[in-house]
C-alpha cells in the first residue's frame, strides 16, 4: 500500500514504509516542480515493469541482454486514451529472441493492468 502525504504547495511525499518519492505538479500548474508528476509516475510505473519483467526473462533464459531502455507517454486522444511505449533491447539477440522478449512485455503486470478496465472504490476515512 502506498501513503500520500502533503509537503508543502502541491508538493507530496509518497512512501510504501521502505521507499519514498516525491510527486508534484509542474510550475506552470502552480506546483514547485519537486518531483515527477502523476502522469510521469503512471509512465514510470509502466516502464519499470516493462524493463524488469523481459530482463527477468532474459536472465532465466540465460540470453545476452545487456539492457533494456523503456520509453512511455501518456497520449490523450479524444475520449480515448493511448499509451506510446518504445522498447529498445541492448544485447548480441538473435531475431527470435528479440521476438519473444516483446511478447514477454506485453505480458508484464502493469501492462496487464493498464489494459483492463478498472474500478476505483474510494471511501472517506
Amino acid at each position: 500500500m502506498m501513503q500520500v502525504k502533503k509537503l508543502n504547495n502541491f508538493s507530496v511525499e509518497i512512501t510504501n514504509l521502505r521507499h519514498t518519492i516525491i510527486s508534484d505538479a509542474a510550475k506552470g500548474a502552480g506546483g514547485n516542480d519537486d518531483g515527477p508528476d502523476p502522469h510521469e509516475l503512471l509512465e514510470a510505473s509502466l516502464g519499470a515493469c516493462t524493463s524488469i519483467t523481459v530482463m527477468m526473462y532474459a536472465r532465466r533464459k540465460n540470453w545476452p541482454l545487456v539492457d533494456v531502455l523503456t520509453n512511455v507517454k501518456i497520449i490523450s486522444e479524444k475520449n480515448e486514451n493511448i499509451i506510446s511505449r518504445e522498447i529498445n533491447l541492448i544485447g548480441e539477440l538473435d531475431d527470435e529472441q528479440r521476438a519473444k522478449l516483446m511478447e514477454i512485455a506485453n505480458k508484464c503486470p502493469m501492462h496487464n493492468f493498464l489494459g483492463r478496465k478498472t474500478i476505483i472504490e474510494s471511501k472517506a476515512i
